[in-house]
């Protein structure tokens, strides 16, 4: 019996250092856990910028001229002179193209000596009839001679009259052999070289020479559902404009297929006074400063109407957002360090920002980049962005 004692206390004192061992272990790799757990990932939060906004809606078009001439001579004859180069800006009033005006100076000389010879006629007429009424009448002078005198007086007027008329035309005749541009623009290319024979006149079959189109400004036309331009006139409505030219005053902005942004302003000048029955579309136009002659008649373009009156909206970055299957949201942090999706309703891009119609105040701290280090319900570090008046990066954590 007492070697049996004996074996049990020593069982006993061995398994007590073992107890002692295990409970040693598991503390350390407790220890060794917290040790090895990474800090909260450090983000950069930042509040919604509130800006006055508008809703506005963008369509594609095409530039137009604002005048469009096509140059055709008025006189037919050969062309003698081009004053122009192909595609070069032409002032109003600048020479074109001259037309060989030999003959029609001929004809203007033929014409001056024509009103010479009926003013001549003229004069003895008159001479005549007034020694006709110098005699007595029914003696010297029958009344029917007296009348043949008075008569060719008038014809010799008339014939003064149509002779002076020719000199007019003919005048005319030779100006036209001066083809000067009639708006200031750019020209084409000219289509007839010198010494061709030109058809000129009012007839269809004359012959174009070339084209001028005005540069600035410069006109955009485009189309526009029915829905589109209801809202355009209701909002230009209750802003105040006149029904007279439905409210189509207003404000537009402008980018070229190569441009980022919306930086050409202009503004609505014409709306169409039908819908078109096919398209259910009405055709709208805006008139655009072109000074620096970069926008060309027949370019594509893209503008922006305003739809809306300004009003205060919540802008966050396009960073910021994330996608779950079709809804949008941003994670926000809470005044425990822990990152929250928020699903919110996105509007329109603004100058780099998107507006946020709802799901968010405006006092929310959004995560605007490390996104790629952030899990919901997970802690963070949020930092403030560097400030723009001393552009340091201000770093503060949210407390519990």
């Amino acid at each position: 019996m007492r070697h049996r004692s004996s074996i049990t206390r020593y069982t006993h004192l061995l398994a007590v250092p073992a107890v002692l061992l295990s409970a040693g272990c598991g503390q350390s790799q407790t220890q060794a856990q917290n040790a090895a757990a990474p800090p909260p990932p450090q983000v950069t939060v930042s509040k919604p910028v509130k800006k006055l906004v508008s809703e506005h809606d963008e369509y594609v078009g095409r530039f137009v001229a604002y005048d469009y001439v096509e140059v055709r001579a008025r006189v037919s004859g050969y062309l003698q002179t081009i004053h122009f180069t192909d595609g070069q800006l032409v002032k109003k009033d600048d020479p074109l193209f001259t037309i060989d005006p030999r003959p029609f100076q001929a004809s203007l000389d033929q014409a001056k000596a024509a009103v010479e010879q009926a003013k001549a006629n003229l004069a003895f007429a008159e001479s005549d009839l007034a020694r006709g009424e110098s005699l007595r009448a029914g003696t010297t002078i029958t009344q029917q001679a007296l009348d043949q005198r008075l008569q060719a007086k008038r014809v010799a007027m008339a014939a003064v009259a149509a002779q002076e008329a020719a000199v007019r035309q003919a005048e005319l005749d030779l100006q036209f052999t001066e083809l000067k541009a009639s708006i200031s623009g750019r020209i084409g290319d000219r289509r007839v070289s010198v010494g061709n024979l030109v058809t000129g006149g009012t007839a269809g079959n004359t012959t174009l020479l070339a084209t001028i189109a005005s540069i600035d400004p410069i006109r955009f036309e485009f189309t526009m559902d029915e829905g589109s331009y209801l809202r355009y006139v209701r909002a230009a409505t209750e802003a105040g404009a006149h029904s007279a030219n439905r409210g189509m005053t207003l404000p537009a902005r402008l980018k070229l297929l190569d441009e980022d942004g919306f930086t050409r302003e202009g503004k609505i000048d014409f709306v169409d006074n039908a819908i078109d029955r096919s398209s259910g579309t009405i055709r709208g136009r805006a008139e655009f400063e072109n000074a620096d002659g970069r926008l060309t008649p027949g370019m594509f373009g893209r503008i922006q109407i305003s739809a809306t009156a300004p009003a205060e909206a919540l802008l966050v970055p396009d960073t910021a957002i994330s996608t779950e299957q079709v809804r949008k949201f941003v994670y926000v942090v809470g005044s425990d360090n822990v990152a929250t999706p928020k699903y919110v309703t996105l509007g329109q891009a603004v100058d780099g920002l998107r507006v946020v119609k709802s799901g968010l105040g405006p006092d929310d701290l959004v995560i605007v980049n490390g996104l790629m280090r952030v899990r919901p319900g997970a802690k963070v570090t949020p930092e403030q962005p560097a400030t723009a008046d001393t552009g340091v990066k201000a770093t503060s954590s949210i407390q519990n």
